[in-house]
């Protein structure tokens, strides 16, 4: 295993560095905002009020500081950029973090994102997963912004979906030095780290961990044993709350997936073109996929300028729903350690009964908490990590010569 921060490949310190051109351009076009009109008392019902983007696009042009902001990111996470030869699709260059643990034989971990969200979702749990506690295990962790997201290159070619994404994440972990690794994702980052465990499991991928649901209800046909266990299993208060949220989301919640699994491209010129577009249209999941959590405008103005000044603009984060919706075939199935973290304002949240898998090995479930564990519940998420992989939990050891002590 490498004992150093920066891989033999050529990776490069890498910090973040707005210009101040692109500073200028975006105050101009903040500038020419038009807002829309609004019924009265409408709430959210409709989407994100009116008062709610006035107040952050004021804050925007005067008062929020990007130059702070980067200088926090910059302090706070070890930056590298690397390019990663992807089968089919070439050279990429690929923005990533990496921090190592002191201790030495800490456990390898990849830490995959989704959308909307980024490389600074391992903003919060990174000093914590590095930490060595006694008698508990350390990590030495690496994320990446997916390409297309972030300080990566976008991808030129179509047909860049779950399996290119995969293969970036694990060719990373490879260039670090670390043969061997477990993950951790959600979102489309648990898609990832699935067909991680999927195509490199065993050898290389040890075990994965996601804070995502993913199961199909049981039925005579699909599962007759489960569906029988189900049928006569009455829903416990938390899943019947469970249950209306996933209905909701496929209700009231969707559109934003049809549109950017179908037409993406034209969804992207909006969110390229306007940034409070793109701030709304971001906001409007921070505020519903979470937990009541108390977003300050500053937080959130920081999460949006990170898609207005990612390397390929905000619309190459979107293709990955096309690619995923339009994926033909079926990847072999994962049979590597699973263990799951139950958030109750997750968007999709399932009876156990549903998700029964014998690869599961570990399970949590959480009182509060919604999309982003990471940023809203990081302390949570890392203690879940910590009791599946320490000593006694049932991914103990499972990276050879690495118990994370």
């Amino acid at each position: 295993m490498a004992s150093l921060s920066l891989p033999s490949t050529g990776a490069e310190p890498f910090t973040i560095a707005v210009l101040d051109d692109e500073l200028a351009a975006l105050q101009r076009k903040l500038a020419l905002t038009t807002l829309p009109d609004e019924l009265d008392d409408a709430g959210w019902a409709y989407g994100v009020p009116l008062a709610d983007v006035a107040r952050l696009l004021a804050r925007w042009k005067a008062g929020f500081d990007w130059r702070a902001q980067e200088a926090a990111l910059n302090a706070d996470l070890p930056q590298f950029r690397l390019t990663v030869e992807v089968d089919g699709h070439g050279a990429l260059g690929v923005h990533c973090v990496h921090q190592r643990s002191a201790v030495e034989g800490a456990v390898p971990l990849l830490f995959v994102h989704g959308w909307p969200g980024g490389f600074w979702e391992v903003r919060k749990i990174l000093p914590l997963l590095t930490q060595a506690p006694e008698g508990q295990p350390s990590f030495h962790v690496v994320t990446f912004s997916l390409p297309g997201y972030g300080f990566s290159e976008a991808p030129k070619k179509k047909g860049f979906g779950i399996s290119q994404y995969a293969e970036v994440g694990h060719k990373l972990m490879q260039a670090f030095g670390y043969e061997e690794y477990v993950t951790q994702g959600g979102d489309w980052g648990a898609a990832i780290t699935s067909r991680i465990a999927s195509l490199y499991g065993g050898m290389y991928s040890k075990a994965w961990h996601t804070n995502w649901q993913d199961a199909i209800q049981p039925t005579p046909f699909n599962a007759p044993l489960r569906y029988v266990r189900h049928a006569l299993t009455p829903y416990t208060p938390a899943e019947k709350a469970g249950l209306a949220r996933t209905a909701w989301l496929r209700a009231e919640g969707r559109g934003y997936f049809f549109e950017q699994s179908t037409q993406p491209q034209t969804l992207g010129y909006a969110l390229a073109d306007s940034p409070v577009g793109l701030l709304a249209w971001v906001y409007e999941k921070l505020v519903n996929w979470t937990d009541a959590y108390p977003w300050t405008d500053d937080e959130v103005l920081t999460w949006v300028s990170l898609y207005c000044f990612s390397t390929a603009g905000p619309a190459a984060s979107l293709r990955i729903y096309y690619e995923f919706a339009h994926e033909t075939g079926a990847p072999p199935r994962a049979t590597i350690p699973l263990g799951v973290s139950y958030f109750p304002k997750e968007l999709v949240v399932l009876p156990r009964s549903w998700l029964r898998s014998p690869h599961i090995v570990f399970e949590s479930e959480h009182d509060s908490g919604g999309h982003f564990p990471s940023h809203e519940k990081p302390e949570e998420l890392v203690t879940d990590l910590r009791k599946m992989f320490g000593k006694g939990g049932p991914a103990y050891g499972v990276v050879t010569g690495r118990k994370g002590y």
